[in-house]
């Protein structure tokens, strides 16, 4: 009776360890951040790893200028020198303290919008690339579109609030993404420390940008803060082969919350070749010619290979004779599709 009575024992703390071990895990995925919005994705993919409230309107701050930044990278050259406009001269908040007639490079004032969050940068570079600040945020606006966002609008270049500047977590992280495949924009979010050319002068501005420090591969984003919108944050870092951005909004420990999103991001998913470049297919057809996908293909999927079984590859003929289409599914979501080639 005993020996059975210590068995029962045994199964119901080892029943007890599972069940507590299962909800921790459990927990510790729903509650990566205190956020009340967030997302955690992967950059060349777009997929979302994390996700919370995250279609959710909000405002967002300085990280606002991640979206000024790309635009004027877009739009400029790093070495075009900017006349401080004295439309830029005196903007509340964050600032460079700029002065009329000030003659500074792009890429410095690029580095202060990023680093320092000059709000007077901002509207500088915006009066630059568009000739006003109405007409750059035009621009940014239609760039938004461009990108595919739907919950995002803005109502200035720098992020002080209004009640038509808002955006989401996942919005914010698409914008991100494509400002980071941007080569200024990303070596830029990357420094921890620039110098900033006025006139015939030089100062060191240093980075607000904590994760900088904290996460070892920590390569970006950008910080923001408004009483309205609270602290918001972009952070990014890249390990592996594979950048995380991780986006939250309205939250207080925002360096320590996107710190525990990325990692548990690279902890969980792995960037994983697909389709090498080149490789030979031979699709379902009579004959011997042989296909090749011009494109490689890589994608973030569960580390511990749950996934794995989910990709599938299939082959779509196309009309009139022009070959094949190559079409790779996680699952039944179509994540990859190009035209195939052949010699």
């Amino acid at each position: 009776m005993k020996k059975i009575c210590s068995v029962v024992l045994l199964f119901l703390v080892g029943l007890v360890l599972c069940i507590s071990f299962t909800q921790y895990n459990v927990s510790a995925e729903e509650h990566l951040t205190a956020a009340r919005s967030a997302v955690l994705m992967e950059r060349d993919s777009r997929r979302v790893l994390y996700a919370q409230n995250e279609n959710e309107r909000l405002p967002m701050a300085s990280t606002t200028k991640i979206m000024t930044a790309l635009v004027v990278a877009e739009n400029c050259q790093p070495d075009e020198i900017v006349t401080v406009d004295k439309k830029a001269v005196g903007i509340e908040g964050s600032s460079l303290y700029l002065k009329e007639g000030q003659r500074i490079p792009v890429c410095d004032l690029l580095s202060g919008l990023m680093l320092r969050s000059g709000n007077d940068s901002a509207v500088a570079l915006a009066i630059h690339t568009a000739g006003s600040a109405e007409k750059f945020v035009q621009m940014m606006n239609d760039r938004a579109t461009s990108i595919g966002v739907v919950n995002t609008h803005f109502a200035n270049p720098h992020g002080l609030h209004d009640n038509e500047h808002y955006t989401s977590a996942y919005d914010l992280a698409l914008i991100t993404a494509q400002a980071l495949s941007n080569d200024l924009v990303r070596k830029t979010v990357a420094q921890k420390s620039a110098v900033l050319h006025e006139d015939d002068s030089a100062i060191n501005i240093y980075n607000k940008n904590k994760l900088l420090s904290m996460l070892p591969d920590a390569d970006g984003v950008k910080t923001g803060y408004t009483t309205k919108a609270g602290r918001c944050f972009v952070g990014s870092a890249t390990r592996n082969g594979m950048q995380l951005i991780a986006v939250v909004l309205n939250c207080s420990p925002m360096f320590e919350n996107s710190r525990s999103m990325l990692e548990w991001g690279f902890n969980n998913y792995t960037m994983t070749n697909i389709v090498a470049y080149n490789k030979p297919y031979k699709p379902p057809e009579k004959g011997t010619r042989v296909y090749f996908c011009p494109d490689e293909f890589s994608y973030p999927l569960k580390s511990d290979g749950s996934e794995n079984t989910l990709i599938k590859k299939s082959f779509e003929k196309l009309p009139d004779g022009e070959g094949y289409c190559l079409n790779i599914y996680l699952d039944k979501q179509l994540i990859f599709s190009r035209k195939m080639v052949t010699i």
